[in-house]
Parts: structure tokens; sequence; C-alpha cells
């Protein structure tokens, strides 16, 4: 059978490369770099459901007949109200990048009293959104719990997984091999719904 074809609206090499291990065989997966010329769309929302939105119904309304998958992501931390929230990927200003971020917690942390063992209460939160011809057919949310450590450990993953250790474990994301994290993290579990409803929509 061939391979069915699903785009990623994101330019994050990392994000498409996780995503295209847990969708497995059978999926030819592709993202932003792969069409140069679409503009990724201002992310003006203030919740992850309404700027993954915003990602799959601009990419999918350029893509005609194909299907898309957005995804808005972020960390939350208790101690801080949420944030960087929705704001995850910018909280370190323009151009921060992810070591840039990862720094800006890490020193908005340092006056705030811990609120769990070595650590503050957060969690990874996810949102996926499915849409075709430039609208919105399903969105769907997974979390993780866990907490945030002071100092970073591990340089595997990306974005804040050095600081971030899952409830039940020792070690921080940036040091589980990437099949631990895979099986349990936000973005898995928001994927195992989106899986079981693309393969329900495709035998339509």
């Amino acid at each position: 059978m061939a391979a069915r074809r699903l785009f990623i609206a994101t330019g994050n090499a990392h994000k498409t490369q996780e995503i295209a291990q847990m969708l497995g065989e059978g999926w030819e997966v592709e993202d932003m770099r792969a069409h140069p010329q679409l503009e990724s769309p201002e992310e003006t929302g203030t919740t992850f459901d309404a700027n993954a939105r915003i990602k799959a119904e601009a990419a999918s309304a350029s893509l005609p007949g194909l299907w898309v998958l957005s995804d808005d992501s972020g960390l939350e931390v208790d101690a801080l109200g949420g944030q960087p929230g929705v704001y995850s990927a910018r909280f370190g200003g323009p151009g921060a990048g992810d070591a840039g971020n990862r720094d800006k917690l890490k020193q908005v942390l340092t006056d705030v009293p811990t609120d769990k063992q070595d650590g503050w209460a957060g969690r990874f939160r996810c949102c996926m959104a499915i849409a075709r011809d430039g609208k919105t057919l399903a969105v769907f949310n997974g979390a993780v719990e866990g907490r945030i450590i002071a100092k970073e450990q591990g340089a595997g993953g990306f974005g804040y997984d050095p600081l971030f250790v899952p409830d039940g474990y020792s070690d921080t994301f940036g040091v589980l091999p990437a099949e631990v994290k895979n099986a349990l993290s936000h973005r898995s579990r928001a994927l195992a719904q989106v899986i079981v409803w693309l393969e329900k929509a495709v035998s339509e």
C-alpha cells in the first residue's frame, strides 16, 4: 500500500522527526522545509488550541487535498501562573532559541520558592489540529505532568527538555532515550488520538 501523505505545519525539524517516529511506517511526512513558498502565519492566539488551528488552516488552505497536522505546545510552570505557556518558543525574546529560552526560565525562577521536590511543578501541554482545504476538522490535546529543575541535564530532545523531569522518573527528557520520551510525552498522547482519527478518516 502506498504511503499516505501528512503535512506537518512546522519548520521545526526536531518536532517533525518526533512525529514521524511516532507515526511509524505507512505515512510520508513532510513539513514547511519542503514547501519554502509557504509563509508561517502569525500566531495571534492566546491558547494552544487557537494557535494550532491558525497554523493548520493556513497551511491546508495553500495545500489543497492534503491532510495537515499542526502542533502548538509549550511548558507550563504552576509557580509562574502557567508561564511560559503559549509563549514558550519565544520566551527569551527574538532570536533567543532553545538555549536562550531555557536561560530566561532559569533566571525567572531564581527567586521563586520550589513547590515540588527539587523543583517546580508543571507540565508540557500539546494541542494538535488536523485541517484540510483551510478548515479544521479535529483538535486533540495531551499533557505530561512533572517538575522543572534549576540545572539542565542532558543534551537530548529540544526546547525545555533538559529542564523537565516527568512524574515517575528521575531523569529529564534531555537524558531519557527518545523511545521513552515518545511513549509518554504530551505530543505522543495527543498524537495517539490523531492517529486513531486519521486511520478512520483516510479509510472512509
